[in-house]
């Protein structure tokens, strides 16, 4: 029977819950600054290049320092959960906007 390392997968889940937050604050950033430049897609390239980098390196460094897969499962689960949670923001906001523009 798998065993479940709880703790592996909290401090994942811990680690990543920030991470993941800088990773889509840094794609509400980059895209700002993207949408008033006059090469957007240097920007959103190298944008997307640093948060890469960083997301998988704190994750490879989580796996390293724990020793177990198991707290990477934690870590895309934070992940996975700040992005539906993004998502969520970006509809709600959308639909304000909406019917603000609409005069409701």
């Amino acid at each position: 029977m798998i065993e479940i390392n709880t703790a592996a997968i909290l401090l994942g889940f811990a680690v990543g819950l920030p991470i993941s937050v800088l990773f889509f604050w840094g794609l509400h950033w980059g895209m700002r600054v993207a949408l008033v430049s006059t090469h957007p897609g240097r920007l959103l390239m190298l944008s997307f290049f640093i948060r890469l980098c960083i997301l998988l390196g704190v994750g490879f460094l989580l796996v390293r320092l724990a020793n177990t897969l198991w707290a990477l499962a934690g870590y895309m689960l934070a992940f996975l959960l700040v992005r539906v949670l993004a998502v969520l923001r970006a509809k709600i906001s959308q639909a304000a906007d909406t019917r603000q523009q609409e005069g409701a």
